[in-house]
């Protein structure tokens, strides 16, 4: 039988610790009036050149939220291109739980304009959708 060797503590690292998978992936963003933005697509990371050897004092650091037209590379595998990807600044991010908030309004973000084209020209049209139920 083998002897149990505890492993030494991770070291403190200043902010909050998120799994991008659990905490951010395919959440939904809204704005402080709790206007839908978007959903999160996928995470842009500042990473040291050499991943094989991560500096505990300085770990990888959110930079953006990426959204994008991604449904058909789901289906159909493979990946869109950077230069395709909306992103919204870390620096917007007021608070991560159930859903993503962002401290700017949705019309100051690129990535609000299929929501509003949605709300405006398919949900508006539908009897009753242009306004919330009473």
């Amino acid at each position: 039988m083998s002897e149990r060797r505890d492993l030494p503590r991770p070291p403190r690292v200043a902010g909050q610790i998120l799994d991008a998978g659990l905490d951010l992936l395919d959440r939904q963003i809204l704005d402080p009036e709790h206007v839908p933005v978007t959903t999160v697509d996928d995470v842009e990371i500042t990473t040291p050149n050499d991943l094989a050897h991560l500096d505990p004092e300085r770990p990888p650091v959110i930079e953006a939220l990426l959204t994008g037209p991604i449904l058909l590379t789901r289906v159909f595998g493979g990946r869109l291109p950077d230069s395709r990807f909306i992103r919204i600044p870390w620096r917007v991010v007021s608070d991560c739980g159930i859903v993503v908030s962002v401290g700017v309004p949705a019309d100051s973000l690129d990535a609000s304009w299929t929501e509003r084209w949605m709300s405006e020209h398919v949900i508006g049209r539908i009897p009753g959708g242009d306004h919330d139920p009473e």
